[in-house]
């Protein structure tokens, strides 16, 4: 059959770049698709054409896929276009499915049983928490056991060594690499495998067992890889390996839309596709059929200043319509009775997106309260569980309860007691013997030094005004009065979420009720039961991949919260501040560089899921990302302050990088604080880790005065410097 017969048989049309990668069906084939271009079209259509066209036979061909319920979708779609019986010989799988596949046939072919696939939950959290208590002698809290399962998964899927999970543990709070070996270590001796396991151990066979590979090349000669973007680079090399020197790849993917860092996503292999599979051709879906033109040129010039990434440029298939609206807030809290009203009115589809699931838990409240219907996709429930979530609950648990000793040993030492721990648990014991408030027995019977003692009276007195403050001045007390802030200055934990309890406690009368309404809202939202006909619909960006809709909010597009982080780094910041840096710190630079543009990709990919409307949030213009994509340009600041800017961070970053090095073996260099001090100056906008985007006031010779948004501050140089809490825009 012809290429024209297939297309008038099947009535498919196509354009001329589809219609080429859908007839590239020899050698290794690269398609690169930007959003809205039809690739599962072409998937789907390709598949057919190596049939009919091509004369391979359908069991020839493996589809892999990212998801179980991807593989369910595609395979649903073939049959839809090519009839159920060639479809049910066809094969689309995920890679953790042809893992799975291939330790069984291992197993099979030395007689032994492979390790029990681990797939409970609540076993797998267990073990986790006792491995935590054991590594850093606490309880963990359940965001701590989503963030060790999250780097246990990200160190297997991106094949980490010890030296790389050595600098991984460096940036993120805890031992990771001392749970990590316990972890893999507690799994082998109870004959356990998890989920990243599967690849590693099929990876292993491969390599190790030719005559496994041999039987799996010669059963799927020809593999097609759907998201590519999305896979991490254990599977890139599984892949590769299956692959072997026919090389009959063909791979659909968008690095402009890998979003999954977290996950150990690796668009690296994407941008390396040609040195990794010799001869390979690579192909460009560029014309957008989902959005309206507007959005499409918008976009498409937003993402070219990624630098890491294929030349490409998406065109509109569309006409021009609904300019993108930026709507320009006073406060953040005001998107949340915007976004009510809308969902009261909403006739379209319409979604609203967000960064992270916690930005929408105001709206949720609100939604909730006025009894206004909504959707919500894939809503997590880390929030509540979070440390400090848990840290102000707990807080206005003890003000409630002040003999409970369980509740002391938790917030003692987040708030302005300067009890030691040695005296905390003696003082917990008289406690019990006296029946006291553990603060009464610190303060008349702990035996302790007069400034901790008048500290214990501050605080027994603040936490009793507390039961009778709102819900709000309760979580403004705690942080500002009862030292809660300064700790989590010290611990450099962002206050983000201290600024959604804050919106949820100003609907509630008492601290008490506080806690309720968090108790509340997470029954609400684990129970939620979505109406699928409900137009107005709550979702994270990364939930939101691959759909459309007619009218797109983008919620909290604020510098600091979306991006995360430091806007003006990476690409935007320019390649003089790379330049700037010496070499040795260069990699570092690089890795900041990635994770900029990730929120780049994360920002592109939310945009391009508007068909007709898009509308985006922002807090008095604070927002990079929405001033160059509306504006195409930066405002915040004069190209040539950015070029000494530019400067300025990469010699800021030199000397950061250099302290941390130096910090190691417990040194402080003169030098380095000399340069730091060096690169600040007044008018220059700085980033600090609690207080977030503010200018330089004034220069002391030990001090340095920034102006906020709210006031001036006045902070300690040396301190700033030692703790790392300062950083140039």
């Amino acid at each position: 059959m012809t290429y024209e017969e297939f297309c008038a048989g099947f009535q498919i049309r196509l354009n001329e770049q589809q219609a080429e990668a859908v007839r590239s069906v020899e050698g290794p084939v690269l398609l690169l698709a930007v959003p809205g271009s039809g690739k599962t079209t072409v998937l789907i259509t390709r598949l057919g054409y190596m049939i009919y066209c091509a004369g391979i036979l359908p069991e020839e061909i493996l589809t892999l896929t990212y998801t179980v319920a991807a593989t369910h979708d595609m395979a649903a779609r073939f049959r839809a276009y090519f009839g159920e019986e060639l479809g049910g010989r066809l094969e689309f799988r995920t890679i953790n499915g042809v893992c799975a596949r291939i330790i069984q046939y291992y197993g099979r072919l030395i007689g032994k049983s492979a390790f029990t696939l681990l797939t409970d939950e609540k076993a797998v959290t267990a073990m986790l928490s006792g491995i935590y208590q054991k590594v850093e002698g606490a309880y963990p809290a359940g965001s701590d056991i989503k963030n060790i399962r999250t780097l246990i998964t990200y160190i297997k899927n991106s094949m980490l060594t010890g030296e790389e999970i050595r600098k991984l543990e460096e940036g993120c709070g805890f031992r990771i690499g001392g749970m990590y070996q316990n972890y893999c270590g507690e799994l082998r001796s109870r004959g356990l495998m998890d989920y990243d396991d599967q690849m590693t151990y099929a990876y292993a066979i491969l390599r190790k067992s030719p005559e496994t590979l041999q039987y799996f090349q010669n059963r799927y000669p020809y593999l097609c890889v759907d998201e590519a973007q999305d896979t991490s680079k254990i599977q890139h090399e599984i892949i590769r390996i299956l692959a072997g020197e026919q090389d009959q790849l063909f791979m659909v993917g968008d690095e402009d839309q890998s979003i999954y860092g977290f996950r150990a996503a690796y668009p690296e292999a994407l941008l390396r596709f040609g040195q990794d599979h010799p001869g390979a051709k690579v192909l460009l879906m560029e014309e957008n059929f989902r959005s309206n033109a507007r959005i499409v040129e918008a976009a498409d010039r937003f993402i070219q200043k990624n630098v890491f990434r294929h030349e490409k440029h998406m065109r509109a298939a569309r006409p021009a319509g609904a300019e993108i609206r930026e709507i320009e807030l006073k406060g953040r809290s005001v998107q949340y009775r915007y976004l009510v009203k809308v969902a009261q009115d909403c006739r379209t589809q319409t979604a609203v997106l967000y960064r992270d699931n916690e930005s929408a838990l105001p709206l949720v409240d609100l939604l909730e309260r006025q009894g206004i219907p909504y959707r919500i996709r894939s809503a997590e429930l880390a929030f509540f569980t979070h440390r400090v979530v848990l840290d102000i609950q707990n807080m206005i648990l003890f003000a409630e309860n002040p003999g409970d000793t369980d509740l002391f040993l938790q917030v003692y030492y987040k708030l302005s007691t300067y009890i030691s721990k040695e005296n905390a648990v003696r003082i917990c014991e008289i406690s019990r013997e006296k029946k006291l408030g553990v603060l009464e027995t610190a303060i008349f019977h702990g035996g302790l030094q007069p400034k901790v003692r008048e500290s214990c009276m501050e605080i027994c007195s603040g936490l009793k005004k507390l039961l009778k403050d709102t819900a709000e001045q309760a979580v403004n007390r705690i942080v500002r009065e009862l030292g809660y802030g300064d700790y989590l200055e010290r611990a450099g934990l962002g206050d983000g979420r201290l600024f959604v309890l804050r919106a949820l406690a100003r609907n509630e009368e008492s601290p008490r009720r506080l806690v309720e309404r968090l108790a509340e809202l997470q029954e609400i939202i684990k129970e939620k039961k979505n109406d699928p006909k409900c137009k107005f619909i709550l979702s994270t960006i990364h939930a939101s991949k691959g759909l459309e809709y007619d009218t797109v909010y983008l919620m909290d597009v604020i510098d600091g919260i979306f991006p995360e982080g430091e806007p003006g780094q990476g690409k935007m910041a320019g390649e003089k501040s790379r330049d700037s840096i010496p070499g040795s710190m260069r990699a570092e630079a690089d890795r900041d560089l990635e994770a900029y543009e990730e929120e780049r990709r994360l920002f592109y990919v939310g945009v391009t899921r508007a068909k007709e409307r898009l509308l985006i949030f922002t807090v008095n213009r604070k927002s990079v990302f929405a001033e160059e994509l509306i504006r195409g340009g930066i405002s915040a600041l004069s190209r040539q302050t950015r070029e000494r800017a530019d400067l300025r961070i990469g010699a800021v970053r030199a000397v950061q990088g250099g302290f941390r090095k130096g910090r190691e073996g417990n040194a402080f260099s003169g030098e380095a604080f000399a340069q730091f001090c060096e690169a600040l100056g007044e008018g220059l906008i700085v980033v600090h880790k609690k207080f977030g985007k503010g200018v330089v006031a004034e220069m002391e010779e030990n001090w340095v005065i920034i102006r906020f948004e709210e006031r001036e501050r006045r902070f300690e140089l040396k301190t700033l410097f030692e703790n790392n809490l300062l950083k140039l825009q």
